[in-house]
């Protein structure tokens, strides 16, 4: 009996929130099932706060931004540019909110030869927003923009594999690659892979212009983007609210106020030490997620004196990992073991011994490297809450080694074009990627733009670059973990990532938006499409 009625209110639910039954006609009928008359307008009121409705001014407030930003999706570099291409542009493939890989732009995918080649069918009738149809035509140059020996693209080591893209109609793209790749779809889903329109087999990619959501209304690099909703928008069941705005607030206390005060809806990196304080706030929630998140001191090799194997693991034992996790995250991730896949990745090295502190072996290698002075750490809370005192900490664990290490204060604004990828050791984070393969290939392989270790010229990552290639062609999982794991166990010894913890998405939500059951966590603020899959609470 319990089941039957149980059902019928959920059925009374979903006519409710479909439109096929009136406030009046759902609370009778719950009514008439046994449930009390003030229980019966509470449920009412949840399905209306859980069913989207159009309209509204949705802002966001984020921890990223910078003067240097640009339109040009190959240059996104943070997550303030990555959610402005999600609001003006779409890829071929999506994660979605429950975490998994879906068609986007692509109706289908399928592989032939074995994952040799791959095959995305394209959805009929997309339009651009300025009213161009969407064809196979437009996919090639889009993703050919990003390929060739002169491109500075950021994704060129993401598409180096595809070896031609033709099509087949004015619907049908196909990648052919030089060789099987299981993991392609995922991908071709990189957010610098948007697609624009073409003309005469060339994009605009400072345009904005693409077949997303909201068009862009204006944009000032390092402040603000203001966009409105695409009327004509393809996707049913997204983009409710009518324009958005997505403000640069670098600094937390500042964020956080904004929230507090109404200025914004959302906010992302909520600083860990107050985010108890922070949650008692009269309509404050916080979304604490797990994903792929990871802050790390990247060493450059190309750099003196990073170039030395020992030196390297000098400062990979003078950290002390888990006091960066208890004292920056508190609470909020795991530790690391200085590789880049995160414990929920498939494939991941979690059986891959753990690096503990050890000043004593921290200083052996050190002196065995022969290095003498002070060695700079440049660091800023723009590469996370907390980045300059986790640098004072590792200063502190590096000391009792007998290490000197000068932490360096670089400002916020142009943190990501002058001192990361650029200086020898500095503060990092990085969202991570939904599969190993994706991780390497955006920021590990040797031809990868982002490579921020220029671990490029050693034995150990010329065998890395080989292993990452087998692995793409390796369709016996056992095999492939085996590879992956060697991957991640190179990275660990001889390369120069130092990743100490691995953090949770902690955000902040006013009470004025609602969202979907689930909220993805491949990225932050629901994967970065908060401004597509959200929208204005009842």
């Amino acid at each position: 009996m319990t089941d039957r009625k149980t059902r019928y209110i959920a059925e009374q639910e979903a006519a409710y929130a479909q439109g096929r039954l009136s406030r009046r006609g759902f609370i009778t009928a719950l009514a008439a099932a046994g449930v009390a008359i003030p229980a019966a307008m509470s449920m009412a009121t949840r399905v209306e706060a859980a069913t989207p409705s159009r309209g509204g001014s949705f802002k966001i407030g984020m921890a990223h931004g910078s003067t240097t930003d640009s339109l040009d999706p190959s240059t996104y570099e943070n997550g303030f540019t990555t959610h402005m291409g999600y609001l003006w542009g779409n890829c071929l493939t999506e994660v979605g909110p429950d975490n998994v890989l879906r068609p986007e732009l692509a109706e289908s995918y399928e592989p032939l030869d074995g994952g040799r080649s791959w095959v995305f069918r394209l959805r009929p009738g997309v339009e651009f927003h300025n009213g161009k149809t969407l064809t196979a035509d437009d996919v090639i140059a889009s993703i050919n923009y990003h390929r060739g020996e002169d491109s500075k693209s950021a994704a060129k080591s993401v598409v180096a594999p595809i070896t031609e893209i033709r099509k087949d109609g004015d619907l049908t793209v196909i990648f052919d690659l030089e060789s099987p790749n299981a993991d392609f779809p995922f991908l071709i889903s990189d957010y610098h892979l948007l697609i624009m329109p073409s003309e005469n087999g060339e994009v605009d990619p400072t345009s904005g212009i693409g077949t997303g959501g909201y068009a862009i209304e204006s944009f000032e690099p390092g402040v603000r983007v203001l966009a409105s909703r695409n009327p004509n928008y393809w996707k049913e069941g997204a983009a409710w609210f009518d324009d958005v705005e997505v403000l640069s607030i670098i600094d937390v206390t500042a964020r956080q106020n904004a929230l507090l005060n109404g200025e914004v809806h959302l906010i992302d990196r909520v600083d860990p030490k107050t985010v108890q304080l922070f949650s008692r706030a009269p309509g404050v929630e916080i979304l604490d997620l797990v994903g792929y998140l990871h802050y790390t001191f990247p060493m450059r090799l190309d750099t003196a004196p990073f170039g030395d194997f020992d030196l390297r693991m000098a400062l990979k034992l003078a950290v002390n990992k888990q006091e960066l996790v208890d004292k920056i995250l508190l609470g909020y991730g795991t530790i690391g073991n200085d590789h880049p896949i995160s414990p929920i990745v498939p494939f991941a090295a979690n059986d891959l011994p753990q690096r503990d502190y050890d000043p004593d072996q921290a200083r052996f290698h050190y002196e065995k490297s022969g290095h003498s002075g002070p060695i700079q750490l440049s660091a800023s809370d723009a590469a996370f809450a907390g980045a300059v005192d986790a640098a004072q900490l590792i200063q502190a664990s590096a000391a009792v080694a007998g290490i000197e290490i000068e932490v360096v204060r670089e400002p916020s604004d142009g943190y990501w074009s002058n001192v990361w990828n650029k200086k020898g050791w500095c503060a990092c984070y990085w969202s991570g990627r939904p599969t190993a393969d994706w991780m390497f290939a955006s920021a590990y392989v040797e031809g990868s733009e982002w490579n921020d270790t220029a671990w490029r010229d050693t034995e150990a990552a010329d065998r890395f670059n080989d292993i990452v290639v087998e692995a793409r062609a390796e369709l016996d999982e056992s095999k492939r973990a085996e590879m992956y794991f060697e991957a991640q166990k190179l990275i660990h010894e001889d390369g120069g990532a130092i990743v100490p913890m691995f953090a949770n998405y902690v955000m902040g939500k006013g009470p004025d938006v609602t969202h979907g059951e689930n909220v993805a966590s491949n990225w932050e603020n629901d994967g970065n499409k908060a401004s597509e899959r959200w929208w204005m609470a009842s």
